[in-house]
């Protein structure tokens, strides 16, 4: 595995445990100090919008569903 692909599975790690908010504080403080602050910010921003839209679809198609309540 390339440093890049590293590089981006780490950031990936420490943005989806801030998500969660599991994370050890010396942990967090490492990463500060090792990853890119804009890859950081581009992969939260796009996790957020997945997030997002993932959540617009899941209430349109309940909302799509036959009603069973008579």
């Amino acid at each position: 595995m390339s440093s890049s692909n590293v590089s981006f599975f780490r950031t990936l790690q420490a943005v989806l445990w801030s998500f969660i908010g599991l994370r050890k504080n010396s942990e967090g403080q490492e990463d500060m100090a090792k990853l890119n602050p804009f890859h950081v910010l581009v992969v939260g921003l796009s996790l957020a919008l997945v997030f997002v839209v993932g959540l617009i679809a899941l209430v349109n198609w309940v909302v799509a569903q036959p009603s069973t309540l008579s």
